[in-house]
């Protein structure tokens, strides 16, 4: 058996020749001391594979650390699996756990137990979590026919899930994870046994609890502890909005679907946008700011966002100027270099700040400023085509990636400014247990517009993706404790949209392209959404427009 080895994303290949079968973990513990980094996984032939899996052919192997979207995946699905059995053993079998949303470099969880839970509780689960991983426990995996697991689940109180598996039947059987007598239903792969998790923490917070693990730059290491007040606000806010939705769930979403009540969700949904992005409006008014500052991660939906606040700000009597902060990079020759020596147009220094703030400051004042216009082609700014002033009070909006960094507008006076920070901070979580990451969910918004606009295949998307994330990671991110106000661009009915478009995009990908793996993992948690067919009843001014077309904002898409 010939096995073609890469032990991380940038080593060679090594030609290995084997004379038996072999489980991935047994091969890896051939190497582990040489690796910087936990492997959690590997690619055989470009699908991602648990470390139990057999090698008996020959193939690719390429081992997975949690620098990947799938082993990151993989170790917070191990982790939970982890938290939730540490529950059972403290608190009790019948106490409930919600996995909710991303929160303060973690994962905001609410236990359900009859007064909130206290620091000596939360205390008691991390030590008995720590006890699990020390005593390197297998985690065991079982595939349960489909019947049995819908049995199992209404059993044992796992509603949700046993709603949206009962109207599955085609999924013959169902993924089980097993601890040490905990038995639950999840959608992703997991590592072999409790040891291979060696770093988390838990801290109260609130009425929950926050379950932190490192970020995928940095595997070994828990992040620095951030407490995102005004993103928490947000999450807030929409839990709000899915009560009155009454869609808290994947299979709430798919039952108005089959029920056809999704129309009255579609138009609720819109409705609660326009009601926040008009209270914006009526904020910025009240508070007589001028410069308006708008940023968000890639497919946030800056671009309909800030069209509908213009729209909402002239309701306001105020007509602001538009621009953007692309006319506004430094001569080509003269952009910053990767560490690739590519050029850099992500990062701040690829702007004419002192230029921006100095045109900024001259129209606040009421001077007429020949705004630059940025020659893509020949790479220069342009002059005399842009000769303009504004009235007293009239506001700028600006969007741009690093529009909420103070050093973009370092040289204006902070009382004149707004700033907004946006991005789909909740998707519709599949179910208690089951979360739908926002980064795979702008992924797939950023697929189907990359598609339907640029000519861009899914593979193309997947691949840069993670370039994307890294600009994100620096850029954004950070900033967003910055913002005045944040808006929460998830539509709870989207993915049923956006599932018919990505769908036959990510099926393209054959499974030699190294993307497939990502195209299967996609693909393999849409198949439990129910699809909107008719996408008449979504307003031509929705986020949702412009990602799968019809927009009334399409010349600035």
């Amino acid at each position: 058996m010939n096995i073609k080895l890469k032990k991380g994303p940038k080593e060679s290949v090594v030609d290995l020749q084997l004379d038996s079968p072999i489980t991935i973990e047994t091969l890896l513990k051939q190497y582990e001391k040489e690796l910087p980094y936990t492997i959690l996984a590997a690619k055989v032939d470009n699908e991602v594979e648990e470390l139990t899996t057999v090698l008996s052919e020959d193939c690719c192997v390429e081992f997975l650390d949690m620098r990947t979207q799938a082993a990151n995946l993989i170790y917070q699905y191990s982790l939970c699996l982890i938290y939730l059995k540490a529950i059972w053993d403290v608190l009790g079998r019948d106490v409930p756990v919600e996995i909710q949303n991303s929160l303060n470099k973690g994962l905001y969880t609410e236990v359900k137990t009859p007064r909130a839970i206290t620091e000596q509780q939360v205390c008691a689960v991390e030590r008995r979590m720590k006890e699990l991983v020390q005593l390197d426990l297998p985690i065991q995996k079982e595939k349960v026919p489909w019947a049995e697991a819908v049995d199992f689940l209404r059993e044992n109180g796992y509603d949700e899930k046993y709603r949206l598996l009962k109207n599955h039947p085609e999924i013959e059987a169902a993924t089980f994870y097993s601890l040490e007598g905990y038995k639950n239903f999840f959608y992703g792969d997991m590592v072999p046994s409790t040891g291979y998790i060696r770093y988390f923490e838990l801290r109260k917070y609130r009425r929950g609890v926050i379950l932190r693990f490192p970020y995928p730059s940095d595997p070994n290491r828990i992040p620095e502890y951030v407490d995102e007040k005004k993103l928490c606000a947000a999450f807030g806010e929409a839990k709000k909005w899915h009560r009155l939705t009454h869609v808290s769930y994947l299979a709430d979403l798919n039952e108005k679907v089959r029920d056809g009540a999704y129309k009255e969700l579609v138009l609720l949904s819109e409705a609660l946008h326009e009601k926040k992005v008009a209270a914006i409006a009526d904020q910025i008014v009240k508070e007589r700011k001028r410069i308006i500052l708008i940023a968000g991660p890639s497919s946030s939906g800056k671009t309909t966002f800030a069209r509908r606040l213009c729209i909402q700000l002239k309701v306001n009597g105020v007509d602001p100027l538009y621009l953007g902060t692309d006319d506004y990079f430094v001569e080509r020759k003269d952009t910053p270099l990767d560490a690739d020596g590519q050029p850099n147009y992500e990062d701040l220094e690829a702007l004419d700040i002192d230029l921006f703030n100095r045109n900024m400051n001259d129209l606040l004042s009421g001077r007429t400023v020949d705004l630059p216009t940025f020659d893509f082609i020949n790479g220069t700014k342009a002059f005399g085509r842009r000769i303009t002033s504004i009235k007293p009070y009239q506001p700028i909006l600006i969007e741009g990636i690093h529009a909420l960094n103070g050093k973009l507008t370092r040289y204006i006076r902070d009382e004149e400014k707004f700033k907004i920070y946006i991005s789909p901070f909740t998707q519709l979580n599949v179910d208690s247990h089951n979360r739908v990451p926002t980064t795979d969910a702008r992924m797939l918004r950023r697929m189907v517009r990359d598609y339907l606009y640029r000519g861009h295949t899914a593979q193309m998307t997947i691949a840069a993706w993670p370039k994307v994330r890294k600009g994100e990671d620096k850029n954004i991110f950070p900033f967003n404790g910055e913002a005045d106000v944040l808006f929460n661009s998830a539509l709870a009915y989207e993915l049923a949209i956006l599932k018919k478009h990505a769908q036959p995009l990510l099926q393209a990908i054959e499974r030699s392209e190294p993307e497939y793996s990502d195209a299967q993992r996609l693909l393999s948690f849409l198949n439990f959404f129910e699809v909107i067919e008719d996408e008449s009843i979504i307003p031509n001014n929705s986020i949702l427009r412009e990602f799968i077309g019809g927009s009334i904002f399409s010349e600035y898409l």
